[in-house]
């Protein structure tokens, strides 16, 4: 794989398999903090519970640890991550976010175990495919769906794999990503998902899907 630096000076990775990096030129932690922090409204909710879809390398996290330490509240976080990354690689992508930094040090020095606990919250893992992962009904209060893009990984954007997320959610749980596609979002209304397009940083939309309702089925 190969380091790339964004343009917000934090550091990326392109993954030669899927033809992609893990985050866009504009910045890795812009897109973390405006896109899946500030959508969702994580870094205002008072015992935020994240569920992710692409734990990548673990920047999401890290920004919403960061918030979630400088509010004084615990995050409960539930990651699924396909194509786990080994502890070098990650302990390489460096983020100037302190209290977060010293959490994932901690975590990395047991890395690949599935479940980190300590003061500042929870972390668990699923290396696993979305398609074939069970998760916790109405727990979430926030989706984070960051996988690579629908044309190098369409498995993880198709309908199950959002009946999941939806079926995930607490209502009025917001999923956020920065993938505008029609058919995705077409996909996203069929989940049971109030659908918006939200302006984006680097391009002209991102997409924040709304839990209201029942989820269908």
């Amino acid at each position: 794989m190969e380091l790339r630096l964004t343009q917000d000076g934090t550091p990326t990775l392109f993954h030669p398999g899927y033809g992609e990096a893990y985050h866009p030129r504009q910045g890795a932690l812009l897109q973390a903090r405006r896109l899946y922090l500030e959508k969702t409204l994580t870094h205002l909710h008072p015992a935020p519970r994240v569920l992710e879809v692409g734990f990548g390398l673990g920047v999401n996290f890290r920004v919403a640890l960061e918030s979630a330490l400088l509010r004084g509240v615990r995050l409960s976080y539930l990651a699924v991550e396909r194509e786990p990354l080994p502890k070098e690689v990650l302990a390489a992508i460096r983020l100037p976010l302190p209290g977060a930094e010293r959490v994932f040090g901690e975590i990395l020095r047991a890395w690949p175990a599935e479940r980190f606990q300590g003061p500042w919250g929870e972390l668990r893992l699923f290396f696993l495919d979305a398609r074939e992962v069970a998760l916790p009904a109405r727990w979430a209060t926030a989706v984070f769906l960051d996988p690579f893009s629908p044309r190098a990984n369409p498995e993880a954007w198709s309908l199950p794999v959002l009946l999941k997320l939806r079926k995930s959610l607490k209502r009025g749980g917001r999923l956020a990503t920065y993938s505008a596609q029609s058919a995705f979002r077409r996909a996203l209304l069929l989940a049971g998902f109030r659908v918006h397009r939200v302006p984006g940083v680097g391009k002209r939309e991102w997409t924040v899907g709304i839990a209201l309702g029942a989820p269908p089925g």
